[in-house]
């Protein structure tokens, strides 16, 4: 049996796709999904960047793709696949709503290409991904944020309730004490306060002074936490 032979005989087992119509489809999405990848590492802003994420969203775009080309307009095979998926379970907490997004994204241009609508496909990835491009350049809907959080450190036996209230009110706008906490076997005490500086403030003055009061003992201000895991 050559070749083309065995293609046809592939076209007719299935009588819904071809075996070009296979290559088509895995090739193009392969190609799209590099474009989101390429926006999602391009304007991404943080400290937890993985390469195995982007290869994930590479590896849905082709995965739905093609299931969209074992479902075609068979809703038996809709069906049977809902119920096969659904016993899977993902542990993988998703940290950022933005990876959502780019999820979702990918599964979108999955499906336009599995079930073939090519132009669709290309068009809303050039198009998508260039407006999120915008939007990151452009650095639309941008906050100044001043919030941070405080970290002190203090010995066991110092109480604390007044101790910072002259510094905290020359340097900051406002404070929350959020957490208190015991370190060190019990002998010192941590206090975790959200704080916001005031516009010309100073924060290395602000350690500073507060090293004078805590008896010289670990002070840490942490920028961008909302960003990050603490």
């Amino acid at each position: 049996m050559d070749f083309s032979t065995w293609l046809s005989s592939l076209q007719d087992a299935t009588n819904v796709f071809t075996a070009q119509d296979v290559f088509l489809v895995t090739i193009l999405s392969f190609l799209l999904s590099l474009g989101i990848a390429w926006v999602y590492k391009t304007t991404y802003k943080g400290v937890a960047y993985t390469q195995s994420y982007v290869h994930t969203l590479t590896l849905m775009t082709m995965v739905v793709a093609v299931v969209m080309l074992i479902i075609g307009s068979n809703i038996a095979r809709a069906f049977t696949l809902i119920g096969a998926l659904s016993i899977v379970r993902f542990r993988n907490a998703i940290k950022d709503t933005r990876d959502v997004g780019f999820i979702f994204f990918a599964m979108a241009i999955g499906m336009a290409c599995g079930t073939r609508f090519y132009a669709l496909a290309v068009l809303s990835t050039l198009i998508i991904g260039f407006l999120w491009w915008v939007l990151f350049r452009l650095n639309l809907f941008t906050k100044d944020i001043r919030e941070q959080v405080l970290k002190v450190r203090l010995p066991a036996d110092m109480h604390y309730d007044t101790l910072f209230e002259s510094i905290f009110s020359k340097y900051l706008i406002r404070f929350s004490l959020i957490a208190v906490e015991t370190v060190q076997a019990g002998t010192l005490t941590e206090l975790v306060y959200g704080v916001e500086l005031k516009k010309q403030a100073d924060s290395q003055a602000l350690m500073n002074e507060l090293r004078q009061l805590n008896a010289n003992n670990k002070v840490v201000l942490i920028t961008g936490f909302q960003e990050v895991d603490l």
